[in-house]
Order: C-alpha cells, then sequence, then structure tokens
C-alpha cells in the first residue's frame, strides 16, 4: 500500500472516529469546518485525496491536530515511529520536502528541546503532572529510552511519543554522541 493510500485510510478512519466522539452529523462537522457534506463523505469513505487546506480546516473543525487526523494507529502509551513511517505530506522536484514526525494533541504548554548525550550518559526523569505528553526525534545515534521500568530502543531518524506520568529515563548506551530533539506538552490548568 503507498504512502498515500495509508493516508487517505487513515484520514477516513480517524475522521469518523473523532467526528463520532464530539458527537457530530456530517452536517454539523461540514457547517464547522467549511467542507461540504459530500467532501466528507468521500473523506470518510477514503475516496478522496483533500487538500491539506482541506484537513486542516476538519483538524481544526474536530479540536485536534493534523497528526491525529493522518494516524496510522492508535493505542499504545509509548509509539515509536520508525524513520521509514514518516509521511512526507508535500515534495519538489527540487527535493524540498516536509515529513511529519510526531505528534499529540497539545492542551496546555509545549516546549521543545535539542538535547546532546555523550556515550555511557543518562538523564532521569520523575513523573511529570498526568497529561504530560512528550515527543522525541534523534537525529543521531541510537535512545535508550525507559518508561516505567521498560526499555525501548530509538535509532537515528526515528521518532517516539510516550505518556510521561512515569518515571522516565533518556540514555546513550552506544559508543556514539546521542542527538535529539525533544517536544514536552503539559496539560493546562482549568
Amino acid at each position: 500500500m503507498s504512502d498515500l493510500d495509508l493516508l487517505t485510510q487513515s484520514l477516513a478512519r480517524n475522521v469518523k472516529r473523532w467526528r463520532t466522539e464530539r458527537n457530530f452529523t456530517l452536517d454539523a462537522l461540514a457547517a464547522r469546518a467549511g467542507v461540504s457534506r459530500g467532501m466528507l463523505i468521500q473523506i470518510e469513505q477514503a475516496r478522496t485525496n483533500p487538500s491539506l487546506g482541506t484537513v486542516v480546516k476538519i483538524g481544526d473543525a474536530l479540536g485536534i491536530s493534523i497528526t491525529t487526523l493522518l494516524d496510522y494507529e492508535q493505542g499504545p502509551k509509548v509509539r515509536i515511529v520508525p524513520a521509514d513511517q514518516a509521511v512526507r505530506l508535500w515534495h519538489t522536484d527540487a527535493g524540498s520536502y516536509n515529513r511529519l514526525l510526531a505528534g499529540t494533541e497539545a492542551p496546555g504548554p509545549l516546549e521543545m528541546w535539542d538535547w546532546l548525550l555523550m556515550p555511557g550518559e543518562g538523564s532521569p526523569s520523575d513523573p511529570h503532572p498526568a497529561g504530560t505528553v512528550e515527543l522525541l526525534h534523534v537525529t543521531k545515534g541510537e535512545l535508550t529510552l525507559t518508561v516505567d521500568g521498560t526499555e525501548y530502543r530509538v535509532p537515528a531518524g526515528a521518532s517516539v511519543s510516550f505518556e510521561a506520568n512515569t518515571p522516565h529515563t533518556y540514555a546513550n548506551s552506544g559508543d556514539e554522541p546521542l542527538e535529539m530533539v525533544m517536544a514536552v506538552s503539559v496539560p493546562g490548568v482549568h
């Protein structure tokens, strides 16, 4: 199955899922998003590949991110996105492109961090408030991520997201420097 087919099917499944979860009829979502009812039907039946602008409008109307709308799978608290599953949303003949590496909902503060861990070093973290999510993208080396006692290996080029309300540790068990980018989303105060 091609990237485009996977995107079309993921979008169909996720629009229907989130529309149902929000208790929106097709007409209600169409009105909120400024998209025709017919377009929504085609999207939910995986019969069309809407523009990025249309996807953004639908995500905004549902109150969720594009990442969530295009997500291949929902479920585990820790989700590693292998390098070959990063989705290219557009590219040019000259070689320009963007890639959706990993994403999550951000109801509150969102921080982005640049990390360098030398071989043999690590950094433990206490649990964050419930609802806190972290996203990491490894650019060099291999991250050994331990979440609530379970170890995950995240190689260069791969991304991972996890719920950070349990003890977790970032470590470099390899023999070369580890470089990664990390985003932390903390729930807002109600």
